[in-house]
């Protein structure tokens, strides 16, 4: 019984170590990643395309409000360091089920959240 208890109590230091060494490792999103990612939100609001999540269709500033609610609670526990990593942390699956985020415009087929967060990235630092 005390070899457990000394062994879980190792086990504890060991994990709260590991687990300040990991918040140390994380970043603030820069001054650049957060002004491409208003950009990206605006464009996502301004396209009237519909938003795909976990089942359902929202409008366009539904997704922007959702979205800016995974932002605010990434940032603020310092878990992004990149509009790429905004991509793929919070705005390409649900974090509930894991199933994939998806944006479908007027008539076209449903793509991907991140292929089309991705092109429009692609834009904005070519705009620039």
């Amino acid at each position: 019984m005390i070899r457990l208890t000394l062994r879980s109590r190792c086990l504890a230091i060991v994990c709260g170590a590991w687990f300040g060494c990991a918040l140390a490792w994380a970043g603030e999103l820069s001054a650049a990643a957060q002004k491409e990612i208003t950009q990206l939100l605006d464009r996502i609001e301004r396209s009237n395309c519909s938003f795909g999540r976990n089942g359902n269709w929202y409008p366009s500033g539904e997704a922007r409000k959702h979205l800016e609610m995974k932002l605010d609670y990434m940032v603020k526990r310092n878990m992004l360091t990149s509009t790429e990593e905004f991509i793929s942390k919070a705005a390409t699956a649900s974090s509930v089920s894991g199933e994939v985020y998806q944006i479908r415009c007027g008539s076209q087929a449903p793509v991907a959240s991140a292929t089309w967060l991705t092109a429009e990235l692609k834009r904005i630092r070519s705009s620039s």
